[in-house]
């Protein structure tokens, strides 16, 4: 993996595609492992997601994969998706994983296979300067992949969870803390709260040892701590009190409360360890 974050001006955008969407189907794969040689009886082992099984997870991927494979080659075919949707905005992706999970686990995963393949090539393909359109802004071929990475990592954990595995974490999640920083004011929009003006310090340790660091060196609101933590932070997969993150401001503890880098409405979260039944 190489350090595509550390200049966003790199004047050689596509060795930047290509890097991230390396690391994506790195991720994939990955995850791909975990589940290709389940019996058929484990995908509907229920996740921590509410009301989504292993089935579930991997088809949410699929479809969200093939929807990005479109954005990126068939805008008329986006539109498509997009006026689909509009007659159930706030649920038509979970209607989408259900319909997906009704289908053969080697359905899924065939279809899931392909899908991210087409996703690869598609990004890869796309002219530098041109955006992605997507059901926000439009992004880049970068952003999209990084977001891609970062769901299919938030995913691939709930799946892990479901089966009592842990996966290992490695540089690659550099990603996922990437976007849990650039959707700061995000957080806030999303909740009805107004982002502060000053930008916040993140000082975060990689899986790898490595120290990354954002933002102005005399900030008064910081975040420290390990990138697994962070990452777990800013996709709801962990609640804050079983995190090991250093909040240094009040600020950063309103923000923390209300972290999300994910699209959507305000997330749920998950409840502290101490909390669950």
């Amino acid at each position: 993996m190489i350090d595509f974050y550390a200049d966003l001006c790199d004047p050689d955008r596509m060795a930047l595609v290509d890097a991230v969407v390396a690391d994506l189907e790195a991720e994939s794969a990955r995850l791909d492992d975990l589940v290709a040689d389940l019996p058929d009886a484990s995908w509907t082992r229920p996740t921590p997601a509410v009301g989504w099984t292993i089935a579930h997870q991997i088809a949410h991927l699929e479809w969200t994969d093939r929807v990005a494979a479109i954005a990126a080659t068939d805008t008329a075919g986006f539109d498509d998706v997009l006026k689909a949707g509009a007659s159930d905005p706030t649920g038509f992706v979970d209607t989408a994983a259900e319909e997906g999970a009704a289908n053969a686990p080697a359905v899924i995963l065939r279809r899931w296979r392909s899908a991210r393949a087409d996703l690869a090539s598609a990004l890869r393909a796309v002219p530098d300067g041109q955006k992605v359109p997507w059901f926000g802004p439009p992004m880049s071929a970068t952003s999209m992949a990084t977001a891609r990475l970062m769901e299919t990592w938030a995913h691939g954990l709930d799946v892990a969870d479901a089966l009592g595995v842990t996966l290992p974490a490695d540089d690659r999640i550099k990603g996922v803390v990437h976007i849990g920083m650039r959707t700061r004011d995000f957080a806030y929009a999303v909740n009805g709260l107004t982002p502060p003006a000053e930008p916040f310090r993140y000082e975060i340790t990689a899986p790898s040892g490595e120290l990354w660091t954002w933002g102005p060196d005399d900030a008064d609101q910081v975040v420290r701590g390990p990138a697994l933590d962070f990452a777990k932070l800013v996709t709801q997969r962990r609640a804050l009190a079983d995190l090991g993150l250093e909040l240094v401001g009040d600020e950063v503890r309103r923000w923390a409360a209300i972290a999300q880098c994910f699209a959507g409405p305000p997330g749920g979260g998950r409840q502290p360890k101490g909390d669950r039944a």
